[in-house]
């Protein structure tokens, strides 16, 4: 029987770094932080040939629907297997001619379905980040099978990884109120090292917690999301009706972060992706557009979410509160 409390969030923040937040310092006096992600999923969703009763029926091109019962649903199927097959290696292809280091937040199961991908990523220099190990719905899992799953999705992970090596930061997208807990109990059994957690979308910078076992005396690194600059908006209404709106809108976040970083209040921005999305030729135009955009600057810093976590750690590294 788990012992993990049922809710571990800390109290809610409304203040946060209140008008002036910190100078993050970023590597080499850049005025802006971008991290791409690439959310890999294809092959960990609901499907028949997974053991689940339904198929998937989320961010997918014909909109929202119920999911098939008891059957399989080849249509979707077949646009999940389009990210694997081709928009992945697409988008890959593009971040490594720019020699970018990106997160992919992988989820254990679709690294199995295509080893090639996790091998690739890795030689490449990319983080894989963990989305789990399948890609479904932990919010009202017990504990106890949550814990299996995180525990199944850290040897699938060393397994995959040519050098074994496991993530060090997680993301759920859709975690229970148990995650935070659970995830960083696990590891600390395991004698392995959680960087971050990112299933938060709080800030443009990153903020420390209380570690949701040990409590103030330790604490765990938020490094945040976004769902704004997130391309899963293609598939939800109202959302981006062409590439070129997502590249307005990306290009919007990272000047408006710019101006501030140039007026001494640098942030970071994420640019979240999906290989089953941007992936495709009507929408990969967006992301190559900016690509090459920022590519012509000097002053900012492209990283990984383990980059940015590490960075914040030696330059704000976590004070426990004075009683």
């Amino acid at each position: 029987m788990s012992t993990v409390p049922l809710t571990n969030f800390p109290p809610r923040d409304f203040a946060g770094y209140g008008r002036f937040p910190p100078n993050p310092n970023w590597p080499n006096g850049a005025k802006i932080a971008v991290n791409f992600v690439i959310n890999y999923e294809e092959g960990g969703e609901n499907s028949l040939d997974n053991g689940d009763a339904q198929a998937e029926s989320n961010l997918q091109e014909t909109g929202p629907k119920p999911p098939l019962v008891g059957e399989r649903d080849l249509p979707m199927e077949g646009q999940f297997e389009y990210g694997s097959r081709r928009g992945m290696w697409r988008l890959l292809n593009l971040f490594e001619k720019h020699n970018i280091h990106i997160t992919i937040y992988a989820v254990g199961k679709a690294y199995e379905a295509n080893p090639e991908i996790a091998k690739a990523c890795e030689e490449a220099g990319h983080e894989t980040a963990s989305h789990c190990y399948r890609w479904i719905n932990y919010t009202h899992m017990d504990a106890e099978a949550e814990e299996a799953y995180i525990r199944q999705a850290i040897e699938s992970f060393r397994k995959t990884s040519p050098s074994g090596r496991v993530p060090v930061g997680w993301y759920y997208g859709r975690p229970s109120p148990r995650s935070r807990a659970l995830v960083s109990k696990v590891y600390r059994e395991l004698g392995l090292e959680l960087l971050y957690n990112s299933d938060t979308y709080a800030d443009d910078l990153p903020y420390w917690i209380p570690d949701p076992i040990t409590g103030p005396e330790n604490g765990l690194l938020l490094v945040p999301y976004t769902y704004d600059s997130n391309d899963f908006k293609f598939y939800i209404a109202p959302g981006f009706a062409s590439s070129m709106a997502y590249y307005e809108h990306i290009k919007s976040s990272f000047d408006t972060l710019y101006e501030e970083g140039l007026n001494g209040h640098p942030a970071f921005m994420t640019i979240a992706l999906h290989a089953r999305m941007l992936g495709r030729p009507g929408r990969f135009p967006a992301i190559k557009q900016f690509v090459e955009f920022i590519a012509g600057k000097s002053d900012v810093w492209v990283a990984t979410r383990e980059e940015i976590a590490r960075h914040w750690v030696s330059h704000y590294p976590y004070k426990p509160p004075v009683v």
